[in-house]
């Protein structure tokens, strides 16, 4: 009997050995269930929060391109804004230049006016003129007129009333700018700015809707004017009506 008890003792752990390494076998399983049932959702959040970052890194780079090519596009705008202003302010240095050369011989009336100081008459002039090339027309208007009032015998009389006109156009003060141009024709017709001012009529016309009488105008700055600058300019601009 006491042989036999080791024998049973070896035969029952014999038993009990293979159920306990089954046991550890499929907690492992267990484990790895688990674990995996823990790390896919895991995996699941990190590759979509991946895929999000990669979208919104390339909605960003499509940002930085749009807005790169609307700084482009600004630039380009404002470069030709800036050369509009240019050519304007041109254009005003250029016909004043060809007005002063042909009105640099003083009227004989001047020589019957109160004394006035020089000086200050081409002061006056000048800063009236530098408020219409800086686009400051009303300024430049009211400029002009009080040139034209205190100033009554000045040989630039003609080029003082078309600068006033030019500048109530800009303004949108077209029955204004009208009056001043017609006055140029009407005071001193054969003045060289005399072209100009007619054109300037038309240009009313045109503003106020009345293209046929804008059209006539036009035709009798080329018969009056062809060789003038307005008289041609007149002369293109019947050519493009259909």
């Amino acid at each position: 009997m006491k042989r036999l008890l080791p024998l049973a003792v070896v035969a029952a752990l014999s038993h009990v050995a293979p159920s306990y390494a089954l046991f550890d076998d499929e907690e492992a399983r267990r484990a790895i269930t688990n674990l995996r049932t823990d790390l896919t959702p895991r995996i699941e959040r990190l590759e979509a929060s991946s895929r999000g970052q990669l979208e919104l890194a390339n909605q960003n780079e499509l940002l930085r391109t749009e807005v790169s090519k609307l700084q482009g596009q600004l630039e380009v705008l404002l470069h030709e804004i800036e050369s509009l202003k240019q050519r304007q302010r041109d254009f005003y240095v250029d016909l004043d230049n060809r007005v002063r050369k042909l009105e640099s011989a003083p009227v004989a009336a001047a020589a019957e006016a109160p004394a006035v100081d020089p000086a200050a008459e081409s002061r006056d002039y000048e800063a009236a003129l530098n408020l219409l090339k800086d686009g400051k027309y009303k300024e430049a208007q009211t400029a002009f007129d009080q040139f034209i009032k205190h100033y009554p015998r000045s040989a630039v009389q003609p080029g003082a009333h078309f600068w006033a006109g030019n500048a109530a156009l800009q303004a949108k003060d077209v029955a204004v700018a009208n009056n001043y141009f017609k006055s140029v024709l009407t005071n001193w017709p054969n003045d060289p700015v005399a072209p100009d001012a007619m054109l300037g009529i038309a240009n009313c016309q045109q503003a106020l809707g009345d293209a046929k009488s804008s059209q006539e105008t036009l035709k009798k700055l080329v018969e009056r004017f062809p060789d003038s600058s307005a008289g041609k300019a007149a002369k293109q601009r019947l050519a493009r009506k259909p």
